[in-house]
């Protein structure tokens, strides 16, 4: 008998290393790509906030339209990465050919359609989120510049999301952190060198140094796929395995990607809201936001790197592993939860000093950070077991659902009727909207302890 329960804890001590080890090797390069995509937006918010508070919120505002866009990228890639995991698993590399293909066809698609929009109703789109004539101006500024570089965002994410979910997130994470540096430096040359003291000219610097990025982004992703890449880009294909891949593809694509326009929507109609109470709320919110995501970024790594290695083992009919990993997983998720509320409180002094608020905005500013800080523990959890785990093992309509029913059913409504029936104080207000993760929370909790997540969704195409 204890013979028995020492072999039981070696093999689980022998689990515990090597999975940490496969799930270092993802969470940190994605962790990192996050922190330099998240440093990125912070550096754009302070350098346009040292020209002034408009030109900030403008941009803060206008950037809900990629925002939405990107929500379409986090649908197609997500539903890339749960096919590209498993089948990862089986080590079928010519399914996963097919796969960025067909993710490559539909992101594309949204892409043209969301550049039509942007370059043509860029005042139309910027009057969904304010009234305010300036913000609306300088905001289409923005959109008509930035709106090129959707052109090359999409194939470039498709590209991406492929290599982390054959666990190369190193490859990933250097291509876009790389691009993404060359974009804070352009940006600070058009805010700082070439139109310093002329907002509309330094917002269309900062778009197209977003362009810029995202087709030398691009380039790389083509250069690596011709040159080192054992997947590439290649025009579709029309034969029965693409068919049923694609067919496969919709079918775990559609529901995550309805979940995430059910919650990304759900953010931008508060944002939406939050611009019509107050240019000061508009401006705090938009600080708010960018300490939250530089906060979570380990989160993140956890919820993306998780979910390889549990689509991974499930692919490999292995469904024991994908219970183990799935809980360590939870664990570490809790964690750093905790550890980006922490980070939040830290940072606080140092957001003050970097911003150029007024006293309205800058009052608050401090109560929202004090609210981030517990938004950020339902967050970390609720990411990695709804946005992670779940479709991971092909549960990927539970997401859609509870966004709908939180968001839309209780959270919405009762910011409304906050901010318009009984005008609380703007700090109640972003309270309300930021209650969602925590109703979310024990639901999750419920959903994951049932298993319904355990499917290997692979075809044998041999």
């Amino acid at each position: 008998m204890q013979l028995h329960v020492r072999e039981a804890k070696k093999k689980d001590s022998d689990f515990n290393r090597s999975f940490n080890r496969a799930l270092i090797s993802l969470v940190l390069p994605i962790a990192f790509q996050n922190l330099i995509s998240a440093a990125v937006i912070s550096a754009d918010v302070v350098m346009l906030g040292k020209i002034n508070q408009s030109a900030m919120s403008a941009v803060s505002l206008a950037a809900q339209v990629t925002f939405v866009l990107t929500l379409f990228y986090m649908g197609l890639s997500t539903g890339a990465g749960i096919l590209t995991a498993q089948y990862w698993g089986k080590k079928d590399i010519k399914a996963i050919q097919h796969v960025l293909g067909i993710a490559c066809k539909f992101s594309l698609g949204i892409s043209l359609f969301f550049f039509i929009l942007s370059l043509f109703f860029p005042d139309t789109l910027m009057r969904l989120f304010t009234n305010d004539s300036e913000l609306i101006k300088y905001g289409a500024i923005f959109l008509q510049a930035v709106s090129f570089s959707y052109l090359a965002m999409g194939l470039s994410h498709m590209y991406l999301s492929v290599m982390k979910s054959k666990e190369n997130a190193r490859i990933s994470a250097w291509i876009s952190s790389i691009c993404l540096i060359l974009n804070i430096a352009f940006d600070a040359l058009c805010v700082f060198v070439f139109f310093p003291g002329m907002p509309e000219k330094a917002i269309t610097g900062v778009a197209v140094a977003t362009v810029c990025a995202r087709f030398i982004e691009l380039g790389c992703c083509i250069v690596h796929s011709i040159t080192r890449g054992d997947v590439r880009f290649h025009l579709p294909v029309s034969d029965d395995m693409e068919r049923h891949l694609r067919k496969d593809f919709l079918k775990y694509t559609l529901p995550v990607q309805a979940n995430y326009i059910a919650w990304g929507g759900a953010l931008t109609v508060t944002t939406t809201i939050i611009g019509h109470v107050s240019a000061d709320m508009v401006a705090s919110n938009s600080i708010a936001a960018v300490v939250k995501d530089l906060a979570i970024v380990l989160c993140g790594g956890i919820s993306s790197g998780g979910a390889v290695l549990v689509g991974k083992y499930l692919g490999n009919s292995d469904k024991r592993l994908a219970i183990k990993a799935g809980n360590r997983i939870n664990l570490y998720s809790l964690i750093f939860g905790v550890l980006g509320g922490v980070i939040i409180l830290l940072m606080k002094p140092m957001v003050f000093h970097l911003v150029n608020l007024n006293g309205t905005a800058q009052g608050y500013l401090d109560g929202m950070l004090y609210i981030c800080a517990y938004y950020c523990i339902g967050k970390s959890v609720n990411s990695t077991i709804i946005g992670g785990i779940f479709p991971a093992g092909g549960d990927a309509k539970f997401g859609f659902w509870c966004d709908l029913i939180v968001m839309w059913g209780i959270i919405l409504p009762l910011g409304y009727l906050s901010a318009f029936v009984w005008h609380v104080p703007p700090i109640i207000l972003y309270a309300v909207f930021s209650l969602d993760e925590i109703i979310k929370l024990p639901v999750a909790a419920v959903r994951y302890r049932q298993y319904r997540w355990l499917n290997n969704i692979t075809r044998d195409f041999t």
